[in-house]
Parts: C-alpha cells; sequence; structure tokens
C-alpha cells in the first residue's frame, strides 16, 4: 500500500484528471508474432517477491495483460535489498526489456537506476509505490483513501481511548500517505493527541514485517500497562502480528485493529472479529492496469495518452514536505474497498477468498457470508 518524513498529504496531493521470484517469460499470445513479442518486452523489478500477493494476484495479472497484447514478460526479485533491486533494473535492460516495472524497495535509492533508464529511452512505470521522478508513469491505489477509511472504520466503532499507530517501511511513501489519510478521518497528526484520543505509540515498521509489528506492539502494550483502546496498524501483514500480541495479553478482539490488501488470513479474521477492517485493494486490477500501461509505453503511446481499464491517465501532484520539491506524475489511481464483518460477501462474490478460507473457526450465522 524515504529516509525521511514525506509529506502530509492532506491539501498537497490531489488528482487532476486530463482529456518474481526468478526470471518467466511465458510465450507471447498466438496473435503475436516472434518479433512483436520482442518489440514489446515488459520486466518487472520485485522487491520481496516472497510477500504471497504479488505472486497469487498480482503477477498473473500483469502477465495475462500483457500476453492479451502480444507482449512479453521478464522479471527479477529484489530480496527486499535496494542495492540488489538497481543491479536487477540493469539486468532487465540487458535482457532487452523495452519497459520497465519497478515496485520499489526504497523509492529514493532506486532514483539513479531510474534515470539510467529513462536517459536510455526505456519507459518505467512505478508500481504501487511512490517513485519521486516527473519521468515515470505511477500506478497504485489510492493510499490516502486507504489510510482515511481505516480510521473511519476504527473511529466508528472506538472514538475516543488511547491510540497507537504501526506504520509501514520508512522508506516507502506510502507508509505516509496512509498516515495522511488517517488525518483526513479525524485522527490527531503525527505524534499529536486530541481531547478524546491520546496518542501513546507511533513508529514506522522495518520492511512491513509482521514480526516487528509484533514486538513494537508487545513494547507498546508492556509501556502503557495494556491500556491501549485502538490500534491503527497499516497493513494485513502488520495487523497480524499485533492481534498476535494483544492475544498473549488476552486482548484480542476487544481493541480494534485495521488493516489492507486483502490477505485471506485477515479476511478471516475480521469474520473472527479479531480484526475490525480490512481495506481491500484489488491487486488483479493493479496488475492489469499496469501491463496495459507497459504494453501501451512500449509501443510508442506518452504517458498522457495512456487508458486502461481502470481509468485513465491523470495527474499527480505530489510536493515533499521536507525538500519542497513539487513533482507531478502521470498516473492511474484505483479505489479501494472497505470490508468489515457487515459486507464480507463482496470478496466472496468477487472470488477472491473461498468460503472454507474466509469462515474458517467462524460461528455460522455470526457473520454475512458464513
Amino acid at each position: 500500500m524515504v529516509n525521511r518524513r514525506l509529506a502530509s498529504l492532506a491539501g498537497v496531493a490531489a488528482i487532476l484528471f486530463a482529456a518474481c521470484s526468478g526470471s518467466s517469460t511465458p510465450a507471447p499470445s498466438a496473435a503475436a508474432s516472434g518479433a512483436a513479442a520482442g518489440a514489446c518486452k515488459v520486466g518487472v523489478s520485485w522487491n520481496n517477491y516472497q510477500e504471497e500477493r504479488w505472486a497469487k494476484w498480482d503477477e498473473p495479472a500483469i502477465k495475462k495483460a500483457l500476453d492479451a497484447k502480444g507482449c512479453s514478460y521478464i522479471s527479477n526479485d529484489a530480496k527486499s535489498s535496494s542495492d540488489t533491486q538497481a543491479s536487477n533494473v540493469d539486468a532487465l535492460i540487458s535482457q532487452g526489456a523495452k519497459v520497465v516495472i519497478i515496485l520499489a524497495q526504497d523509492g529514493t535509492a532506486i532514483k539513479p537506476a531510474v534515470k539510467k533508464a529513462l536517459d536510455a529511452g526505456i519507459p518505467v512505470i512505478a508500481y504501487d509505490r511512490l517513485i519521486e521522478d516527473a519521468g515515470v508513469f505511477y500506478i497504485t491505489f489510492d493510499n490516502v483513501l486507504v489510510g482515511k477509511m481505516q480510521a473511519e472504520a476504527l473511529l466508528k466503532v472506538k472514538s475516543s481511548g488511547n491510540f497507537v499507530v504501526i506504520k509501514g517501511n520508512k522508506a516507502d511513501a506510502n507508509a505516509d500517505f496512509l498516515r495522511a489519510g488517517m488525518v483526513q478521518a479525524g485522527l490527531p497528526d503525527v505524534d499529536k493527541s486530541s481531547d478524546k484520543l491520546k496518542n501513546v505509540g507511533e513508529q514506522y515498521t522495518d520492511n512491513w514485517l509482521p514480526a516487528n509489528a509484533q514486538d513494537e506492539m508487545t513494547a507498546l502494550l508492556t509501556k502503557n500497562n495494556n491500556k491501549i483502546d485502538i490500534a491503527f496498524v497499516e497493513n494485513d501483514g502488520m495487523a497480524g502480528g499485533v492481534i498476535a500480541a494483544l492475544k498473549s495479553q488476552g486482548l484480542q478482539g476487544t481493541v480494534p485493529v485495521s488493516g489492507q490488501d486483502g490477505d485471506a488470513a485477515a479476511l478471516n479474521r475480521v469474520a473472527l472479529g479479531t480484526q475490525t477492517v480490512d481495506i481491500w485493494k484489488d491487486a488483479r486490477l493493479l496488475g492489469q492496469a499496469a501491463g496495459e500501461a507497459a504494453a501501451a509505453l512500449a509501443t510508442g503511446t506518452t504517458k498522457d495518452k495512456i487508458t486502461t481499464s481502470s481509468g485513465p491517465s491523470a495527474i499527480f501532484k505530489y510536493t515533499n514536505k521536507t525538500t519542497g520539491t513539487a513533482t507531478d506524475l502521470n498516473s492511474v489511481l484505483i479505489k479501494p474497498q472497505a470490508i468489515t464483518k457487515d459486507n464480507l460477501q463482496v470478496v466472496l462474490d468477487a472470488k477472491w477468498i473461498d468460503k472454507a478460507t474466509l469462515c474458517k473457526d467462524v460461528t455460522a450465522g455470526s457473520v454475512t457470508g458464513c
């Protein structure tokens, strides 16, 4: 969903609409000749392909969209290393990639590799994570809206008390986008409190790791004598870690917890009542849009003329609060959906999850869909 604090985007970000773990190269569709596929070879640099989502949802959707346009696919995996990812981008280009899609481990560290690609005339798509370069095409979900939805859902359940914020990786701009959205929903700003809501702990989590989030939550529970009323957690993996920490103190299900991504385990927790909300980002839509945009860029379409199944190119206006640098990026932002115990049928109908997985250990009839 940089090693410095990025902008709180309220009033800064706006959309103005204008008129793998290893390399794999599936065969192009029957409609494409070998020469056409070579002219439309797309490389993907994954930051950490071990995360379940990328192989299960994003990659198949990218491949399907590329195949439909007669394009081929290659990829590599940085395994959470910024240095490795920089060399991986070079490797994709050496393998003949005409467009490179980058899921950035670190949006700042990757910028020299991005510049090298752009200078060579190779379009770059920043996939799901911001790369602060006006030359890239940015495809993601509306992460400010994700944070807003998370906070709205939790504050609807509990509007006062001690709260903590477990944020994602500091080098990932999404962590701050999400936090900015929470402010839009009425949560006090970073490290701030209000008359009704007291901030008793807020921190970034290296690489969004669930184990790190569990350790953080355990420490915060100890520090606050278990007096934590709301946990604003930025993604599902970390929510699992936070809920494990709560469970160790007998508090699971009593403290509202947020998440995002639509992980199967998280949706099951929503059904069980231990996670309050999961902001579902249908990664199939994101992957499809990226594949469509990459195919268009590979065949000469300019960034401002790209249209995908999720919408046309738009301008994402971003200003870095620390440096004051303003960047306008051509982009496609996709709208997410909040999933609570009241609308679980939505993910079942979309075939995102099966009923047995969603309803594991859930009392029959206790929630919609189970």
